[in-house]
């Protein structure tokens, strides 16, 4: 498990990511998610809203990555990699603890859209 994900959001994660393995499986389509996890760079404007973990390799989630050049974008993203970042100083890639979702992972896709930017 990632020491980026508390084991709630861990499991929820893989929760939703067994949800739309299925789906996909039954009728080709997915369920919307609201993101269960915001993570930041403290040195830089990189973003990720994450709400789906892949239930073959719990490493890979799935949502919406604003590496800070003004195209964010939904995709998936290597866990480790992530904890493996290390900034200015040592600082990590962090969680972050206050982010409560208002809405799907799509309707904040369609705000960074617009902005450029996640709105969170």
């Amino acid at each position: 498990m990632s020491t980026l994900l508390l084991a709630d959001q861990h499991a929820r994660m893989l929760k939703n990511g067994k949800a739309n393995a299925e789906r996909m499986a039954d009728d080709g389509n997915t369920q919307d998610f609201w993101p269960v996890v915001k993570l930041f760079c403290p040195w830089g404007a990189a973003t990720w809203l994450l709400s789906e973990l892949d239930p073959e390799d719990e490493d890979i989630a799935f949502g919406l990555c604003d590496l800070g050049f003004g195209c964010p974008e939904l995709g998936s993203v290597r866990l480790s990699e992530l904890a493996a970042v290390r900034g200015p100083a040592g600082l990590t890639i962090e969680r972050d603890r206050h982010f409560k979702p208002t809405k799907s992972l799509t309707a904040y896709a369609a705000e960074a859209s617009d902005k450029g930017r996640i709105v969170a």
